[in-house]
């Protein structure tokens, strides 16, 4: 059951794809929506989870919350380095390596949704749908973000593509692991984190003033708005 969910989830990866790639003419739209899918997936949904599973704190700090900065900070540091290290070669100030590192993780993260789905469906039929359906509906978001992600820093359409199907065959392949090992609830919680972190530094730092440069209108910050509000939707429906 688990893996015939994720299958479900690949198809809306792939429209949600699909969907970012044939709005080219109102991209500042695009960017705004994707940036709040982001914000709204961070705040409402990863983290609450994250501090839920995450272990012990460490030094009255909770361990999820340590790992979100932690997740951050790195994003912040893999950028600073590959900007650096383009501008040195008298490149564009676009680093099509932070695309694809961001699209990565992207797909990481997609993974980790497919194994959350067969560990909900183990636990058993109520929780496995409560998870369906968040994992289902939000992969909207991320294959539309994969994809806006990837050829935001100048990759070509082919990579975003590529980046696109891996992000969507992601919750398959991680659904069907489930029957191999088990992952400790901790760990996610963690990993959980970190992954927020990241997320939302992308998100604040990259994707919306992009949205806002060139084109500082009502309607794409209603889209953003639209984008948290959609996600915030999304988890009161599978509470």
């Amino acid at each position: 059951m688990a893996v015939i969910v994720a299958l479900g989830a690949f198809l809306m990866t792939l429209f949600g794809g699909w969907t970012a790639g044939r709005v080219t003419d109102r991209r500042h739209l695009v960017l705004g929506l994707a940036g709040g899918l982001m914000l709204g997936v961070v705040g409402l949904e990863l983290l609450p989870e994250a501090l839920e599973a995450a272990g012990a704190p460490v030094l009255g700090v909770p361990q999820a919350l340590l790992l979100f900065v932690g997740g951050f900070l790195t994003a912040h540091m893999v950028e600073r380095l590959l900007a650096v290290r383009q501008a040195a070669h008298g490149a564009d100030h676009r680093v099509p390596q932070v695309g694809l590192t961001a699209a990565a993780a992207m797909v990481a993260h997609s993974l980790m949704d497919g194994i959350a789905l067969g560990v909900a469906f183990q636990v058993g039929g109520g929780m496995g749908a409560a998870v369906a359906l968040a994992v289902v509906t939000h992969d909207f978001a991320d294959g539309f973000n994969t994809y806006t992600i990837t050829s935001l820093y100048g990759n070509t359409r082919r990579k975003a593509n590529m980046m696109l199907f891996a992000d969507a065959a992601a919750p398959v392949v991680g659904a069907a692991s489930t029957v191999l090992f088990t992952l400790p609830e901790d760990l996610l919680g963690s990993y959980l984190g970190f992954f927020g972190g990241a997320l939302l530094y992308l998100a604040a730092a990259e994707i919306l003033p992009e949205a806002h440069h060139e084109h500082p209108a009502r309607s794409t910050l209603l889209c953003t708005v639209g984008g948290v509000s959609f996600i915030w939707l999304v988890v009161g429906v599978a509470e």
